[in-house]
């Protein structure tokens, strides 16, 4: 195995949920202060999963997004610990004009998906923790409409109402001083 296989493969955090199984891999380049995710989501339920790592429709309508590219995640700092996120966020109050209706893929029952994104850490100082936490939500029929097929990806507009019930699923923290996740 390459040198530079083995040391990512230290980098690899297997989260399970409900339903669902998550693996991610960290690349942190401590000199531009950019983390590189990769991840494979795993179906392990019966029926479909909506997985909410691509954005909102007001994004894609207004350019900030490309149709059916993963989207920057969210970040909440607290402490020198940086929490990014791709889920369903609810309607704004009050509710804009254009809402930023949530984006999702169906993945269904014993399937996979996969994504990667790089993101660069804002503020002057490098974190000490990262972490990375992806929304997900059983696909029912009444709340998500409009398919639309963008090249391999399929999007569907999800109701607000999946922000409430949808599961976060969330890697362990990412310790930039050891290089590895907790536990590790």
């Amino acid at each position: 195995m390459p040198a530079d296989r083995a040391s990512a493969a230290a980098h690899i955090a297997k989260v399970q949920g409900r339903g669902v199984a998550l693996e991610a891999e960290f690349a942190y380049a401590a000199s531009k202060r950019v983390l590189t995710v990769g991840y494979r989501l795993h179906n392990l339920g019966d029926g479909p999963l909506a997985v909410f790592d691509r954005g909102d429709r007001h994004a894609v309508a207004t350019g900030r997004q490309k149709a059916g590219a993963i989207a920057a995640p969210t970040v909440q700092t607290e402490s020198g610990d940086v929490s990014l996120s791709h889920a369903a966020s609810p309607l704004p109050r009050p509710a804009p004009t254009l809402p930023p209706t949530p984006l999702a893929i169906r993945v269904p029952a014993g399937a996979e998906t996969a994504g990667r994104f790089e993101f660069a850490i804002p503020g002057a100082d490098a974190p000490k923790r990262l972490r990375w936490c992806l929304g997900v939500a059983t696909f029912d029929d009444g709340d998500f409409n409009a398919p639309e097929s963008v090249g391999e990806v399929e999007l569907w507009r999800a109701s607000f109402a999946v922000a409430e019930r949808q599961q976060l699923v969330c890697t362990p923290w990412f310790d930039i001083a050891a290089n590895a996740f907790a536990g590790q």
